[in-house]
């Protein structure tokens, strides 16, 4: 009876062994005392085929798992272990200079780095070979420390080597995280799995070696002059043309340390706009009309027109007119993120835009097409105007002609002057040409305009307040063609809901291509600081603005 135990545990060492030394043909040999041990027990007879058993622990005629689907699987667990050990705890926040950061290392096929700058897209690069890449988030810029460069204008200098201990200390940060996460993730998944310390163990340990691996492949693949040739996406592939070509930065560091410079102070302003802003404090029921003018063709002005419909909850937009270049029925697909700007809008027809261009806008329903001095009420405002007098792209009718365009501003007039004998005043008037605007004097409080590409504000002399608006596209496609690129210009408009009349409005600027800048500048008029002596010109406290719609910086 001792024996049958004793032979027993003999039989599961010896079974052990077998696995180790030759695990092949494990499941194909039999021990022959086994088999003369069945044959003792009479389970079979001699010569007839044994019947099928079902395996049982130490059993040496059980069918043992294939050792590369073993290591598979425990590459599985690993891979994925540490994968979810990263995603977990396997990230740092960094500051780097003025800004903030988050860095994250993530399996990848290719490897490399990316830099995510949100809302504006992401730039990539061929940093390195491996099965890590490194995601650099930015957040945003601190406005204190972005101040202190400002206030303190010597600490560029040593911007650069600040930027390089910030990058070091957060990648050195990340490498001790990145291990932590990687063994820990790994470890865990492995005693869930196997349910064995030391198979988890294992798991951990072989985690561990493919992160330093992985460390090693990066370290000897590094290239530092893929920063010679980045990839941009989103918006940031116009980026190449921002901050111009690479090898210029390095090799002309000081320019761009200069232009970092004003780039970190005009942002910096940004923050604190609304506190350089004169005095008007607009009421809840403060009229909110967006001028826009020439866009041609520039998909981003919807963009740019959208945030700003948002931002100052804007009641009525009014473009006065080339929103088009050439006015061809190809073209009008461009007109359908009208669609959805959030507010009613207001057009009349330029020079580039054609009767087609009109018919097509004519069929949007938030869209008040103007022609031959119609008025309509909109966004608490009545406004009338007239398209213009030519068509630029093909040359028919008059062209730039001066006469024409007065000719068709004193139709405009005169239309003026019948609502008002009809006892529904206009409150705005819009013209494409600023010269059929002018003819306006004395029959409309405001008159709009555009055409030139750049603004102008001056009080006519029978009373009318002209206001040309600049080119909200930036000069569309020809902004290329200049020397310098145009600016992106539109203006917000606040308008007193009981009489209708302006009594302020803001100037935003952007950087057309290639530049960074952004200016917003508020303006009175100057009838309104007359009657208000307690309000000089030149006064700049904070507007905060009264009840639910408080005046947004941008």
């Amino acid at each position: 009876m001792v024996r049958v135990p004793f032979r027993a545990a003999a039989d599961r060492v010896r079974h052990r062994l077998s696995q180790l030394v030759r695990p092949a043909s494990r499941s194909r040999t039999a021990d022959p005392k086994a088999s003369r041990a069945t044959v003792r027990t009479g389970a079979t007879a001699p010569g007839v085929p044994e019947a099928p058993r079902t395996p049982v622990p130490g059993d040496l005629a059980a069918p043992a798992p294939r050792p590369w689907l073993r290591a598979l699987g425990m590459l599985a667990v690993v891979v994925l272990g540490a994968w979810l050990g990263l995603l977990a705890v396997g990230s740092i926040r960094t500051p780097v200079g003025p800004m903030d950061t988050n860095m994250t290392l993530r399996p990848s096929l290719t490897g490399g780095s990316k830099i995510n700058v949100a809302p504006l897209g992401a730039l990539e690069l061929d940093s390195h070979i491996a099965p890590l890449r490194l995601d650099v988030d930015v957040d945003r810029l601190d406005p204190e420390r972005s101040q202190a460069l400002v206030d303190q204008p010597e600490r560029f200098s040593g911007l650069q080597d600040e930027v390089t201990r910030d990058v070091a200390a957060g990648t050195g940060e990340l490498a001790v995280r990145s291990c932590v996460a990687v063994i820990s993730g790994a470890t865990a998944l492995g005693l869930v799995v196997y349910r064995r310390p030391r198979r988890a163990l294992a798991a951990g340990g072989l985690a561990l070696t493919l992160l330093a691996a992985s460390g090693v492949s990066a370290y000897a693949t590094w290239n530092p002059k893929s920063v010679l040739e980045p990839k941009f996406s989103g918006l940031l592939s116009s980026a190449p043309s921002l901050v111009g070509d690479a090898r210029s930065i390095v090799t002309e560091f000081d320019i761009y340390q200069q232009e970092l410079a004003r780039l970190v102070t005009n942002v910096t302003k940004l923050y604190d706009a609304t506190s350089t802003l004169p005095v008007y404090q607009p009421d809840p029921g403060t009229i909110r009309a967006l001028h826009v003018s020439d866009i041609h063709l520039n998909p981003a002005a919807w963009h740019i027109i959208a945030s700003l419909v948002e931002q100052y909850e804007i009641d009525v937009i009014i473009d006065s007119g080339d929103t088009m270049d050439h006015g061809s029925a190809a073209e009008n697909g461009f007109l359908d993120p009208i669609r959805d700007l959030g507010a009613p809008y207001v057009w009349v027809r330029g020079n580039h835009d054609s009767t087609v261009t009109q018919d097509y806008l004519e069929k949007f329903r938030n869209v008040r097409v103007l022609d031959d001095g119609k008025a309509v009420n909109v966004g608490g405002l009545r406004i009338a105007g007239t398209g213009d007098a030519s068509f630029t792209p093909d040359r028919t009718g008059p062209g730039g002609n001066k006469a024409a365009a007065q000719l068709e501003g004193a139709r405009l007039a005169s239309a003026l002057r019948d609502q008002e004998r009809a006892g529904t005043p206009v409150d705005i008037a819009v013209a494409h040409d600023p010269n059929t605007a002018r003819e306006t004097d004395g029959t409309v409080p405001l008159v709009l305009s555009g055409h030139l590409h750049r603004r102008i504000n001056e009080q006519l002399k029978l009373g009318t307040r002209l206001k040309v608006e600049g080119s909200t596209g930036g000069g569309g496609l020809r902004a290329v063609q200049n020397e310098k690129p145009e600016k992106v210009h539109a203006s917000v408009l606040y308008l007193d809901r009981s009489t209708r009349r302006l009594q302020a409005w803001d100037e935003i600027t952007l950087g057309g291509l290639g530049l960074t800048t952004a200016e917003v500048s508020r303006h009175l008029p100057e009838e309104n600081l007359k009657k208000d002596p307690l309000v000089p010109p030149s006064s700049s406290p904070s507007p905060t603005g009264s009840g639910t719609r408080p005046t947004p910086s941008p």
